[in-house]
C-alpha cells in the first residue's frame, strides 16, 4: 500500500490496483457450458416504509470446476468472457 500527498495536509493511501471484488453466492443453475448462474441474496431496509426486504441479484459466472446446484461458490470479479460473463468461480 502506498501513501500520495494531494494537499498539504491531506495523504491517500492508494491500495494495489488489482483489487476485484469476491463474492460468495448459490449456484442455481449449470446448463451452460463452462458457465454457472449464481444468485446473491441479501436484505435490504425499504427507505419508507422501514420493512426487511430480501433481494436478489443475478451473476454468471465462468468455471472450469465440476460445481451442482445448491453449492455455495465464491466468485471474483475478472475480464469479459462474454457479453453476460464478467465473474469466475475461485472455490
Amino acid at each position: 500500500m502506498a501513501t500520495r500527498k494531494v494537499s498539504k495536509k491531506t495523504e491517500v493511501k492508494v491500495e494495489a490496483q488489482n483489487k476485484r471484488r469476491v463474492i460468495e453466492a448459490k449456484v442455481v443453475s449449470t446448463k451452460m457450458q463452462g458457465t454457472v448462474k449464481v444468485v446473491v441474496e441479501t436484505k435490504a431496509m425499504h427507505p419508507v416504509y422501514k420493512k426487511v426486504m430480501n433481494r436478489r441479484k443475478v451473476f454468471f459466472a465462468h468455471t472450469d470446476k465440476q460445481v451442482n446446484e445448491g453449492d455455495m461458490v465464491k466468485i471474483k470479479e475478472s475480464r469479459p468472457f462474454s457479453k453476460n460473463v464478467t465473474w469466475v468461480v475461485i472455490q
